[in-house]
């Protein structure tokens, strides 16, 4: 097991690990829109989507993946109505790589964030079983 920590990506806020590399894949901690120096994105939920996925790109890279190595993700919105414009911002990052997905409406996220995404990748995409 490999803990992944990566200066591109905003310090985890807690007692967690940007991500966890284990048997060949890598676990992301959810990524809200906080950039690397601790600030917030806040100029709205697309913007904050293109941050997370900045974050989860970086954390990612750290561990030898990148998008097209993503099997899951599981997207948090704070409200279901930025449903579409997070997709919008999504399908730009993975193109015509669609891994599986679950998308969940929450009461509140990390720092009132609009958006939290983490995913599970492979982290060797040569790992054989």
């Amino acid at each position: 097991m490999k803990i992944i920590a990566v200066k591109d990506a905003p310090e985890a806020i807690g007692p967690y690990s940007q991500a966890i590399q284990a048997n060949g894949f890598v676990y992301t901690s959810g990524q809200i829109a906080l950039k690397p120096d601790g600030t917030m994105e806040d100029r709205g939920v697309e913007q904050q989507t293109h941050q997370v996925m900045k974050n989860l790109f970086y954390v990612l890279e750290a561990a030898g993946a990148h998008f097209n190595d993503v099997i899951k993700t599981t997207i948090y919105l704070a409200d279901m109505d930025d449903f579409e414009s997070v997709n919008h911002v999504y399908a730009h990052y993975f193109g015509r790589h669609k891994p599986a997905r679950s998308t969940i409406a929450v009461k509140t996220l990390p720092k009132n964030a609009l958006v939290e995404i983490e995913c599970i990748a492979l982290a060797n995409p040569d790992y054989t079983f």
